[in-house]
């Protein structure tokens, strides 16, 4: 087997500016010396063609996709008569007229070719040339039945084709069956693709098929494989002594956790204390999930494969096993568990960290704390939390770590604004169900001084954590959010100038601190909101990756995901490298290991990321469409929360959001793309982000979870 040397070299001289295109015969006798060494090198480049690394012409002659005008992408479908394809290389957008998409489904990965350069603010245009690899190989959807045949119909709308299933193939499905479809035959032309029945999920318009559905739809499932939950049958539920050997013993600190009042996984707990000089020790100590969790193993490879848990309102999708992230690797109070500890020393006159230690640990937690309760405490006095600790004589050690928490959280907030950060502190909605799973309220997720402690303690670690590994120069995974692009931060600037706001932007570029200063102008909480959720567009999505690339919106230098290992495999896997390091085994092969496999895990996670949360929301639209089902005719109060050429969206202050048709106005309107703002032809009425309307509830489709509105005119 040709290891990476190889395709590195083969790729640096294609990409050569002297480089001419040559047959693939004359590349390989580059490469090879003898038959065996040609048959490898030939089997390779052809390997790096469909994996899209080059190109391979009709005549044979091999070449850099640049040399033949060529973009690696991810195809994206707009329900219009064009699609998009985001450049892997550096996110810009290729236009595809819906012609030019040659069997192109959205989220494929393909191969384009430029055929048209950018003019203004008109993007590239291209054609796809190849398709890499299908986004979607399984499909839910609505199963119809039609005598000697089926079709499905395709729950994600940008899939933008129904599946055709031949009647040898329905495997028990019935006419209005929500069912998996497996897609075996893809249409190049206008045909329809073919596939068959996998799975019978149930009847449309069952809450939990629903639920179901939506799950299915992205790519996420319940069920474990046997092999995971064969090597779970192995995993002790108690710490062994022979576990704790040589590791930093923990179990004496006032040590504690605070989670939500539902919540059943721990994997962060903390310690605070005032240290003799009068700086603070803050302690963040995370579940040693890699202990049980080795790499390549049936449950690691599961992790990956899942990459993160996905959490819905009344369910979770785990990314591990429930005997793991509820039980073991769970830090529950009063039980030995194994953790990794970042213990940070830090100056209260700067609020920054003069010296820490990062160590593998064991704890033994003191209290299993509640928001609410430590929001009680911290804000109210109130102490009725005493109960939950093991050792009531210790109680008043635990009130005041709980202070000391308190200040020092308030401390590291004021620093972080203090260096620019943005603050997009919008409420999110919280949606409750009755004992039938039915939503009988949705309100603001109460956000106090407890969740902002646990925040700020968190982002402290992963920035201590990121800045040290980087120095070691060590493979590692960071949390990266990049600067905003410039046309996208243009068109943000004419649109503020539109509301009458000014967009300073810092000598040298765009910083984040220009950005919280806009927001801090605005007194109106609603066309603050508006404008915060403008902002998030403009910005750029935070990923992972290998490099170091900073963070923008936290405006941090270095910052990583090290807190979640139980529900992020991001954390799972630096927690693997950090363990190494730290125990002096990280080795050049180990070194060479995490080299080649970190970018693959990374855009892996970064992909899995969005599905996980493109579903939670998907499951949350569903909820309030269920919610507001019983409500047509009824007249609520709203904002405008975002204005496009086909509609006006409304939000309401639980954070249910519906849409008013431009169709449905009196007035023909005129939709100013740069202003966001629409402008009655006749009546000169202007429609514009943030606005206050009253508004009448029309119409419901709990299954497309659409809502519509119209305006009560004064």
């Amino acid at each position: 087997m040709l290891g990476n040397d190889v395709k590195n070299r083969i790729l640096g001289l294609i990409n050569e500016t002297a480089y001419k295109l040559m047959p693939i015969d004359e590349l390989v006798m580059i490469f090879a010396e003898d038959k065996i060494e040609k048959s490898e090198v030939k089997a390779l480049v052809q390997e790096m063609f469909e994996d899209g690394e080059l190109f391979i012409n009709k005549k044979g002659k091999v070449g850099s996709l640049k040399s033949y005008s060529m973009v690696k992408g991810r195809y994206g479908f707009t329900r219009k008569t064009f699609g998009f394809v985001t450049s892997e290389k550096d996110n810009s957008d290729i236009y595809i007229d819906s012609d030019d998409r040659n069997g192109a489904f959205d989220g494929d990965t393909v191969l384009v070719k430029i055929t048209k350069e950018p003019t203004g603010r008109m993007n590239k245009e291209g054609v796809v040339i190849k398709i890499l690899e299908r986004a979607n190989r399984e499909i839910v959807g609505l199963f119809h039945e039609n005598n000697s045949f089926g079709f499905v119909i395709p729950d994600n709308k940008k899939f933008d084709n129904d599946i055709f299933i031949p009647k040898k193939y329905f495997s028990g499905a019935k006419n209005n069956d929500k069912v998996v479809c497996k897609i075996e035959v893809w249409p190049d032309d206008k045909k329809k693709p073919e596939g068959i029945i996998t799975e019978i999920i149930g009847q449309s318009g069952e809450r939990f098929v629903e639920i179901d559905s939506i799950v299915r739809s992205h790519g996420f499932q319940e069920e474990f494989p046997e092999k995971v939950i064969a090597q779970l049958e192995m995993i002790e539920n108690k710490v062994k002594p022979n576990e704790i050997e040589g590791r930093l013993d923990l179990r004496e600190k006032m040590i504690y956790t605070i989670d939500g009042d539902d919540s059943k996984d721990f994997d962060d707990a903390i310690s605070v204390e005032i240290l003799d000089n009068g700086n603070y020790e803050l302690g963040v100590h995370i579940a040693d999930v890699t202990h049980y969790v080795k790499e390549n193993s049936p449950l690691d490879r599961e992790a990956l494969r899942r990459g993160t848990s996905v959490y819905m309102v009344d369910k979770v999708i785990p990314m591990l096993p429930q005997k793991l992230s509820n039980g073991i690797c769970s830090l529950n109070p009063h039980v030995d568990r194994l953790t990794l500890s970042c213990i940070m020393e830090v100056n209260p006159q700067n609020a920054k960290v003069v010296r820490h230690v990062i160590s593998e640990s064991v704890i033994r937690s003191n209290a299993r704390l509640t928001y609410h309760e430590v929001s009680e405490f911290l804000e109210n006095k109130d102490k009725s939390l005493i109960e939950n600790i093991d050792d009531p004589e210790r109680a008043e050690e635990l009130f005041d770590s709980l202070r000391n928490a308190g200040v020092l959280s308030e401390l590291l907030r004021k620093n972080r604004f203090k260096r620019g950060a943005i603050d997009f502190d919008f409420p999110e909605s919280k949606i409750i169900l009755n004992k039938n799973g039915y939503p009988i309220e949705i309100s603001p997720y109460e956000r106090r001084v407890s969740n902002k402690l646990i925040e700020e303690f968190m982002l402290l670690a992963n920035e201590t954590i990121a800045e040290h590994f980087f120095w070691l120069k060590t493979p590692f995974v960071y949390r990266v959010h990049e600067l905003p692009d410039n046309e996208k931060v243009t068109i943000l600037k004419e649109y503020l100038n539109e509301l009458d706001i000014m967009l300073r932007i810092s000598k040298g570029g765009i910083r984040p601190s220009d950005l919280q200063r806009v927001l801090d102008s605005i007194e109106d909480f609603e066309i603050k909101q508006a404008v915060g959720s403008i902002m998030l567009r403009t910005l750029r999505q935070a990923r992972y990756s290998p490099e170091c690339l900073g963070h923008f919106g936290l405006a941090a230098t270095y910052y990583c995901h090290f807190t979640s290992p139980i529900r992020r495999y991001p954390d799972l896997q630096i927690h693997r490298i950090i363990k190494e390091q730290i125990s002096g085994k990280l080795s050049d092969k180990r070194i060479t290991h995490y080299e080649n496999i970190l970018y693959g895990v990374s855009d892996q996670s970064s992909v899995l990321e969005r599905k996980a949360e493109m579903a939670e929301r998907d499951v949350d639209d569903y909820y309030k469409a269920v919610f507001m089902s019983d409500k047509v005719g009824d007249e609520f109060e709203g904002h405008i929360s975002g204005i496009t050429n086909f509609g006006i969206f409304v939000e309401l202050p639980n954070g249910v959001e519906g849409m008013i048709s431009l169709d449905s106005l009196s007035d023909y309107y005129i939709y100013n793309e740069r202003s966001r703002t629409l402008v009655g032809e006749t009546t000169k009425k202007v429609y514009k982000i943030g606005q206050k309307h009253k508004v009448k509830l029309i119409k419901v489709e709990v299954e497309t979870r659409k809502i519509d509105f119209s305006f009560i005119q004064k």
